[in-house]
């Protein structure tokens, strides 16, 4: 990386390194990737799983296919969703902390077709799951030399 890409953090409008988002923001971050990571609890454990999403409503909604994901957001409708993005001079982060539910209801099922959400692999992936947020935060983080004191 240049000099030029590094941020001079001696200059008072320097950006901050690490800086906390508004909600606003989380979810216009969010709604601009597709990959994001859902961590739930198996067996008692701690599971993390990728999975392609979009945002809709301000609620995060993916497809699964019959297995570990769909049984644990059934069994554990606590859970975290995750997803970032980056480039060379920066990075942010947002994590939901919300409540996951399978679609079962005909209105339900018909506003999630309308998102258009595809399934990235060739896996049959019928059922819907919609997480709806408790809480919702993010971070920004602006690279470059740390400073050293």
């Amino acid at each position: 990386m240049s000099d030029a890409n590094v941020p001079d953090r001696t200059k008072p409008d320097a950006p901050e390194p690490v800086s906390v988002l508004p909600q606003s923001e989380c979810w216009h971050l969010l709604a601009s990737v597709s990959l994001g990571r859902l961590i739930t609890s198996v067996d008692g454990q701690p599971e993390i799983f990728p999975v392609n999403f979009v945002v809709q409503r301000h609620t995060v909604l993916f497809r699964t296919a019959e297995g570990t994901k769909l049984v644990s957001t059934a069994v554990n409708h606590n859970v975290l969703f995750e997803a970032d993005d980056h480039n060379v001079a920066e990075g942010w982060s947002v994590v939901v902390k919300g409540v996951a539910r399978i679609l079962h209801d005909a209105d339900e099922l018909a506003e999630a077709e309308r998102a258009q959400l595809l399934p990235w692999t060739s896996t049959v992936k019928q059922h819907y799951v919609r997480i709806r947020p408790l809480g919702v935060t993010g971070r920004r983080f602006v690279f470059g030399a740390g400073m050293v004191r």
